[in-house]
């Protein structure tokens, strides 16, 4: 018994990788009307850490790290807060849109955006993702290679041919991405990189019910959460 404990703790040691790779990540959902749940939130995270929260509700942008609250003044909220509401009507009137597309009269309907950047500190290596979702299913994909709207939805092609034929804002759809999200990132990163790129030894525990059964290993607590 103790060898197979032994041969377990062997084969599931762990060890926390430095943390190179930064992201930063913006969830926007819009929900129809007459729910429990706000008409519109979003949720900003930086290494899928939650950074800020904004909803229809409370109507304010508000922090969700400690590091961010001390780094930055009230006008970093105030124009935080404005920008959030300026983009609240669009989901809104684009939950009408596609209802309408989809030939839906009534019901629990939801609209939801994922974009964001990633960057290593150690190679300078960046990347950027948009993505547009309606009922749980990819609607819009932005194509960073091509800088080209994809439609994984029939309902969406002729959304993608509108954006695919203004010039302006493919070059916007990319540039936010490769400029602006890089640098907030950046900056969000130096408020809070003792916090960020922190290591925590994993708690490792082995579960075996009888000497003939394999060991289990259960790895918790650590960060970041990318282990080998």
């Amino acid at each position: 018994m103790e060898i197979h404990v032994l041969l377990g703790f062997m084969l599931c040691s762990t060890h926390a990788t430095s943390a190179t790779t930064h992201s930063l990540k913006y969830f926007f959902t819009g929900v129809t009307a007459g729910t429990d749940f706000p008409e519109f939130t979003a949720v900003g995270l930086v290494d899928d850490e939650p950074l800020e929260y904004y909803d229809s509700n409370m109507k304010s942008v508000i922090p969700k790290t400690e590091w961010l609250e001390k780094s930055v003044d009230q006008q970093y909220w105030d124009e935080r807060t404005q920008r959030a509401r300026g983009v609240q009507p669009f989901y809104k009137a684009y939950i009408e849109k596609l209802m309408r597309r989809f030939n839906q009269t009534q019901g629990v309907h939801v609209f939801q955006r994922i974009c964001g950047c990633e960057w290593d500190d150690e190679t300078g290596i960046t990347d950027g993702f948009n993505h547009y979702g309606y009922d749980g299913e990819d609607f819009l994909v932005f194509d960073m290679n091509k800088t080209r709207w994809i439609s994984p939805s029939p309902q969406g092609v002729s959304t993608a041919h509108i954006w695919n034929n203004n010039p302006v804002h493919l070059e916007y759809s990319k540039s936010i991405l490769t400029q602006e999200c890089i640098e907030s990132l950046k900056k969000y990163v130096s408020y809070g990189r003792s916090t960020l790129e922190r290591t925590v030894a994993p708690e490792v525990s082995l579960l075996q019910k009888d000497p003939s059964s394999p060991v289990v290993c259960h790895v918790t607590g650590f960060f970041p959460r990318g282990v080998m």
